[in-house]
């Protein structure tokens, strides 16, 4: 056997398994060829030379004494290659923490990412795998922690478990994200638009612990008769943060999706739906006057959007500049203000002017009309139809993308162009996934084609049908989703013959 800087460690270990007692006697560093996670990772990617790095040898003398090892347990002959060029200079090594590297280095530092969280899931210790990573893989992508969680979850670890570790897994890479740069956009682009509800999203939140610093001095009740009031508008006006998570889910993560960079709108909506949820709970906690709790829902609240500002400005936002195009974020941006912004007036410029052009437009020859199975219509009669209709309506065709959704003008639930061509699994929060799943299934099958559902929603009472749509086949073509407001019309009893405008 011939030893080099480049020979894998999993590779000498599967052929002389005794040499794992001589790397754990050369240094404590060595014990995680111990996991097998690491050796299922790190160990099919790291190469002597790093693993000489990681124990502070030099990579000829470390070369040596496995070849000696390897003869005095074996009897077979093994040669040492040098570990320079013979020039002097050392051999260069598989570089796994070059930002910008090969292929072949991004996916070997990608398996070195996912051992470590995965051992991170099993309970090693923190500081181990911090050291581990800065060895390593320090340097790494913002898009590389990215495509690191969607790996994981297509291996099978559930999303609700990367979400768990999501906290956790950042501290392993705050330092590298940090060295990183903060994306640097102009007026209107959609991620300047995003980095200002950010610095405002921080100043609400630091008037809200600047109170919740005055509780230690104050006893509870006392506490809440000064600053009850305060912490109810301040929470209010937190609220408004959803208006800058529908932009994400609704405007970025679709065009993400486009390039198969699925993990942050798995692992990132449901902490939205966790901030949400805390916030409703503290409004409620605060509005019952229950003080300790309230204390700790709002911590927690607080904790939650801090954390995300920098997920988002050190890895989504960073990832997401490498990933798309110019033309990319004008897509982005289209549809925006329809969602809304949160505390902010965004600045006008960058990629988020381009309009959006009639799908259709009367041919040179006349106006175009759609011969439908009792008349006929203009597109601009079908579209003034389907925007006036006391509901709102919305399509997913036969493979799972949204087609349309009737632009009404007061919408019950906030939709936006970019949800245009997504799949409808990702239309929606990881918690309600699994009832969107079995309605499809149940209605490509032919087994259902109705499915009900009715919400109260800030004090409206809400419809929701979803009907499986067929073609004169039989075959299943898609289905429709209509949203109805029915407060009034559940309120309604006896009989109006008479027209009434008064």
């Amino acid at each position: 056997m011939e030893l080099s800087p480049k020979t894998k460690i999993d590779d000498l270990l599967s052929s002389y398994p005794f040499l794992l007692r001589f790397f754990l006697a050369k240094s404590p560093k060595y014990k995680l060829l111990q996991s097998p996670v690491s050796r299922k990772t790190v160990g099919k990617v790291a190469s002597l030379a790093q693993v000489a790095s990681i124990g502070g040898l030099p990579i000829d003398q470390l070369l040596s004494e496995i070849a000696t090892e390897i003869r005095e347990n074996t009897g077979e002959e093994v040669t040492a290659g040098q570990g320079n060029d013979g020039k002097g200079e050392p051999t260069r090594r598989d570089e796994v923490g070059v930002r910008g590297a090969a292929p072949e280095d991004r996916k070997a530092r990608q398996e070195i990412l996912k051992g470590i969280i995965m051992d991170l899931h099993n309970g090693e210790d923190m500081e181990i795998l911090k050291q581990r990573f800065h060895d390593l893989a320090k340097d790494v992508a913002p898009s590389e922690i990215a495509a690191m969680e969607q790996g994981l979850i297509e291996g099978g670890m559930p999303e609700s478990e990367i979400k768990r570790l999501c906290d956790v897994h950042v501290q392993v890479f705050q330092e590298s994200l940090e060295s990183g740069a903060v994306p640097s956009t102009p007026p209107g682009h959609p991620v300047h638009t995003f980095m200002l509800e950010n610095r405002a999203a921080e100043e609400v939140t630091r008037e809200i612990s600047q109170i919740l610093d005055k509780a230690a001095d104050l006893g509870e009740e006392e506490f809440f008769r000064q600053y009850q009031g305060e912490l109810v508008q301040l929470m209010e006006r937190l609220a408004d943060i959803d208006l800058h998570y529908l932009r994400k889910e609704n405007q970025l993560f679709p065009l993400l999706e486009k390039y198969n960079v699925t993990g942050p709108s798995q692992v990132m909506w449901a902490l939205h739906d966790d901030i949400r949820d805390a916030i409703k709970t503290a409004r409620g906690e605060l509005a019952a006057s229950q003080g300790h709790e309230a204390l700790n829902t709002i911590r927690y609240v607080v904790k939650s959007i801090v954390d995300m500002i920098y997920k988002e400005e050190n890895i989504l936002f960073p990832m997401a500049m490498e990933t798309l195009s110019g033309t990319d974020w004008q897509k982005v941006g289209r549809g925006e203000s329809e969602i809304g912004y949160a505390w902010i007036v965004p600045e006008q410029g960058g990629a988020a002017e381009e309009t959006v052009s009639p799908a259709l437009k009367k041919s040179a020859e006349g106006s175009v009309s759609l011969d439908l199975t009792t008349g006929q219509l203009t597109p601009e009669q079908v579209n003034l139809i389907l925007t006036h209709l006391p509901v709102e309506v919305s399509f997913v065709d036969e493979n799972d993308e949204v087609r349309y959704y009737s632009q009404v003008e007061h919408k019950i639930f906030p939709r936006s162009p970019g949800v245009i061509g997504r799949k409808v699994q990702n239309c929606h929060p990881p918690a309600s996934l699994d009832k969107v799943q079995k309605i499809i299934a149940e209605f490509r099958s032919g087994k259902k084609d109705v499915a009900d559902f009715w919400i109260e929603k800030k004090d409206r009472f809400i419809y929701i049908r979803y009907f499986a749509v067929r073609d004169d086949s039989g075959a299943y073509r898609g289905t429709l989703e209509v949203v109805q407001d029915a407060t009034a019309v559940r309120g309604l009893t006896g009989q109006q013959r008479l027209l009434d405008w008064e």
